[in-house]
């Protein structure tokens, strides 16, 4: 038995048009938050997408999308696909090892619960998020999962730098269009018991 997880075709396409290097955190979260709007415009996936950089010189090595419902798959996150893609193009389960770069997750918000674990567990040295409210529940209706309550704290313990707020009024724009244009809020019950 196996099972596959692969991007949209347009991510493929548009990954192979990322410039060589982006410098700055700005025009990384503008990427990742390009494919999170692209991703439920078209069709493909809710509003969330991540990226992996090499954190110093800024190259890209792979953005990634929610793929949930196309997947059937629950943990097919933004987070998850890309960091999986990620280890794979590396060849690699570790991130962080000995003779790599230092790679940073750019996400277009707070990673949820399930994806919090992959990103301490994938290696990776930095997290950038858009932001860390409740603006994204609100705003979707999305359940994001119970997080730690110092989760920057838990970040910090690992070795994890974290740099919050970037792009903060973009990543709730393509929220708010999510929300706007009635696509499936997929998560199960919406966090209720029934």
């Amino acid at each position: 038995m196996n099972f596959t997880l692969s991007l949209p075709e347009w991510a493929v396409e548009e990954n192979r048009r990322l410039p060589a290097t982006m410098p700055s955190l700005e025009e990384r979260m503008a990427a990742v938050i390009r494919f999170s709007r692209l991703n439920f415009e078209k069709g493909t996936g809710g509003p969330f997408a991540a990226g992996v950089f090499e954190r110093d010189s800024g190259k890209p090595l792979v953005i990634g999308v929610n793929r949930v419902v196309a997947s059937n798959c629950s943990s097919a996150h933004a987070e998850v696909m890309t960091l999986s893609l990620a280890q794979k193009i590396l060849g690699t389960y570790d991130l962080g090892g000995p003779g790599q770069p230092v790679h940073q997750l750019v996400v277009n918000w707070l990673p949820c619960a399930m994806c919090f674990g992959a990103t301490i567990w994938s290696g990776i040295r930095s997290l950038v998020i858009a932001g860390s409210g409740p603006e994204l529940e609100q705003i979707t209706g999305f359940d994001e999962g119970p997080i730690h309550p110092d989760w920057s704290r838990e970040l910090a313990k690992r070795g994890i730098e974290l740099i919050n707020n970037v792009l903060t009024a973009e990543a709730i724009e393509v929220y708010r269009a999510f929300a706007a244009s009635g696509a499936l809020v997929y998560n199960p019950r919406q966090g209720k018991v029934e």
